[in-house]
């Protein structure tokens, strides 16, 4: 049995980047920072000061991110993201377990490997092994 993997980001699409920036900010407080092209115009969400000693801080938290909503691409919706030790021994416990991997690992600059996956419900989620000098579950 492997230990257990946390949920270490969430993911959302958006159709409308200035608006969604807008509404999470003003409605939950969230710092929002867009990245370029380069980096598939994602949205950085940081919700909160995660596992740290600042006044404020809960620990446990999560941020996340938003990325552009593409009507060709499958499965469009909010995900949860497990980080793990291995991800291509996570990948093979997918599989085994009934789930899909919808696709190879990209690597993600500074940040780790990364890959969506199917579960046996039909829902899309994602699995991230950081990079090394990455800190883990501040995604």
């Amino acid at each position: 049995m492997t230990s257990p993997c946390p949920v270490v980001h969430f993911e959302m699409p958006y159709r409308d980047a200035e608006r969604a920036k807008r509404f999470y900010a003003e409605a939950f407080g969230w710092q929002m920072q867009q990245f370029g092209p380069e980096m598939g115009d994602y949205i950085l969400a940081t919700t909160a000061t995660v596992d740290s000693n600042a006044p404020g801080a809960v620990r446990g938290s999560i941020n996340g991110g938003l990325f552009p909503f593409k009507a060709d691409w499958p499965m469009q919706q909010p995900s949860v993201v497990m980080g793990v030790d291995d991800i291509r021994a996570a990948m093979a416990r997918v599989t085994a377990g009934g789930g899909e991997v919808m696709g190879e690992p990209m690597a993600i600059p500074g940040v780790g490997d990364y890959v969506s996956f199917v579960d046996t419900e039909g829902n899309r989620l994602s699995m991230l092994q950081p990079a090394m000098g990455a800190a883990p579950g501040q995604g």
